[in-house]
């Protein structure tokens, strides 16, 4: 048996695909349209304008409920693995906190367009990414108090090195930002979604 056929483990599996499919058809749509340019735009670029915003919306929409499904099952799995220790329940309750703070990013990346309430999405991207690494980070302390008993050491290096690998990721995205919004590039990058060979 598959895997993923056990329990609910679809959902993490569920919610991995839709939100992949959900970056990709927005994109597939904004390039057919010609609405950004094909050479790496910012994902939300892809979903600034109708009809790949629509979409764009939609999708992500049912990916925050997905991750919440997600985080919630989590939540309840600890629980039901620890009960008698408080230091992981109060850990676990945190995670489910900040879990869905993250998903509510999200949910606010998919319906405040960076071209329209700039600072809105923004604020939606460090609830999304800020909140979500502190999630990753709560979620790998868990499994680190739950071995040997509960997880393996596998499970928790691999949490970690998830968590270090988007850590750095986000703090890319960041730096790459700043640099961009500097002045240095041009004005109105916000609203610019297609890229002159000229400039810098």
């Amino acid at each position: 048996m598959w895997w993923f056929q056990q329990g609910l483990s679809f959902l993490p599996v569920t919610l991995v695909v839709w939100s992949a499919a959900s970056f990709v058809f927005s994109y597939i749509t904004a390039i057919v349209l010609h609405h950004v340019d094909p050479l790496v735009p910012y994902i939300s670029d892809t979903g600034t304008i109708p009809p790949e915003r629509c979409l764009f919306g939609i999708m992500l929409n049912v990916s925050t409920f997905l991750g919440m499904a997600t985080m919630y099952v989590r939540y309840k799995q600890v629980s039901a693995l620890s009960p008698e220790k408080p230091k992981i329940l109060r850990l676990n309750k945190l995670g489910l906190r900040l879990g869905w703070m993250s998903c509510f990013g999200l949910c606010i990346i998919a319906n405040f367009q960076k071209c329209i309430l700039y600072y809105i999405h923004v604020l939606g991207a460090c609830l999304t990414f800020g909140v979500g690494s502190i999630y990753m980070l709560v979620q790998t302390i868990l499994s680190y108090l739950m071995q040997p008993e509960l997880h393996s050491k596998d499970i928790f290096w691999a949490r970690l090195a998830v968590f270090l690998w988007s850590s750095s990721s986000i703090l890319s995205m960041f730096v790459s930002s700043v640099v961009l919004y500097s002045g240095l590039y041009g004005q109105n990058l916000v609203q610019k979604l297609h890229w002159d060979p000229q400039e810098r």
